[in-house]
């Protein structure tokens, strides 16, 4: 009977084991995090004939610096917040909260 138990807790152990060895294997982590964010900015003035979908402020944490990243329909400008001219273009410009997919936390 001693023998049975002990053949019983060893193979429940293997196959605990397994299961951690399995769930291991299985998970997958990345090797490298994507940072999408401006490194640098532009402090030269975008044209009135851009036209804007939206703009949203960028605060540093390297490798981002300080911006204001205003949106087109198609592309994002990186603009120096300390600029003369940001102020009057922010005006009429939506703010929109834009979450960094790359950044999602689980």
């Amino acid at each position: 009977m001693a023998w049975t138990s002990r053949l019983i807790t060893v193979a429940v152990l293997i196959a605990l084991m397994g299961c951690f060895i399995g769930a291991q294997g299985n998970y997958r982590r990345p090797t490298r995090v994507g940072v999408s964010c401006c490194k640098e900015v532009s402090r030269a003035r975008i044209p009135l004939t851009v036209k804007l979908v939206g703009y949203k402020q960028q605060n540093a944490l390297s490798p981002c610096v300080d911006a204001i990243i205003f949106y087109t329909e198609k592309n994002k400008i990186c603009s120096d917040p300390d600029a003369r001219w940001i102020p009057a273009r922010l005006r009429g410009t939506t703010l929109i909260l834009i979450q960094h997919l790359n950044m999602v936390m689980y």
